[in-house]
């Protein structure tokens, strides 16, 4: 990547892994998450599949803010391998699956999406297709 403020569709390569940051599974957040959104979730079980998901979500799209990502136009093959306790560290990564050039302007990035936990172990994984703009 040339420019780490302002990533093009050329700046990212196939098997290029991107960090995306850390963030742990604050015991507050949790509790009120579930209150609000998870009614009837133990917390004793961990974060649920959805706080998962908008831990994610914030991690790539605070590493997503200064690229020159136009959309995300897809989000799937969404896995959740286990629920992290409140006060576990999270690690996003970002894997450059394939690239697809769309005409002079845009090009599509296809990469896989993880959170690991303090163990190394897969939390969530899913895939995303995005549209970059080209230089």
């Amino acid at each position: 990547m040339s420019d780490p403020l302002l990533v093009h569709f050329e700046d990212l390569e196939v098997g290029q892994v991107v960090p995306l940051g850390a963030c742990a599974v604050d015991q507050g957040a949790l509790d009120i998450f579930v209150e609000r959104f998870q009614p009837g979730w133990d917390v004793a079980y961990g974060a649920p599949d959805a706080l998962i998901y908008v831990l994610w979500s914030r991690l790539a799209a605070d590493k997503a803010a200064g690229w020159a990502q136009t959309k995300v136009l897809a989000v799937d093959g969404l896995r959740y391998m286990r629920n992290p306790p409140a006060g576990e560290l999270l690690r996003g990564r970002m894997t450059v699956m394939g690239k697809d050039p769309v005409g002079d302007e845009k090009g599509i990035v296809i990469a896989s999406h993880d959170l690991l936990d303090e163990g190394g172990r897969l939390v969530f994984s899913g895939l995303t297709r995005a549209l970059f703009s080209r230089r």
